[in-house]
């Protein structure tokens, strides 16, 4: 029995010395995927020592509450090693969710990925 091979759930490119990260799935909602995602990201802080992480949510529609706890996470790793993580180009649905939930004030949250590049 073969396994599947692994779809790349994120694209990161580099940005100086920031990870811009792009969400490839338009609906981030099934567990394994977000599971996926979580530990995509994760690497890149624990493994790769990455401490300006840039996450563009261009290409998202749609994000569960799994996946924000993944993304809460994910800032905790980051605060750990003193660095520094942004959000962008988050479509208005999903900010209100972060509004809802008051993690518009957890997260550093940016229009676009040029404000966000030159927050850092």
């Amino acid at each position: 029995m073969s396994q599947q091979p692994r779809r790349r759930r994120l694209e990161v490119e580099d940005s100086g010395d920031v990870a811009v990260v792009q969400f490839v799935d338009k609906k981030i909602l099934d567990e394994q995927n977000i599971q996926m995602i979580g530990d995509d990201l994760f690497r890149l802080v624990e493994e790769l020592g990455r401490r300006k992480i840039l996450l563009n949510f261009s290409n998202v529609e749609f994000l569960s509450s799994a996946a924000l706890g993944k993304l809460i996470t994910m800032n905790r790793k980051v605060q750990g090693v003193r660095g520094k993580l942004v959000l962008c180009n988050i479509s208005k649905e999903i900010r209100e969710v972060f509004e809802i939930t008051k993690l518009d004030k957890l997260f550093t949250i940016l229009p676009d990925e040029a404000a966000a590049l030159k927050s850092f």
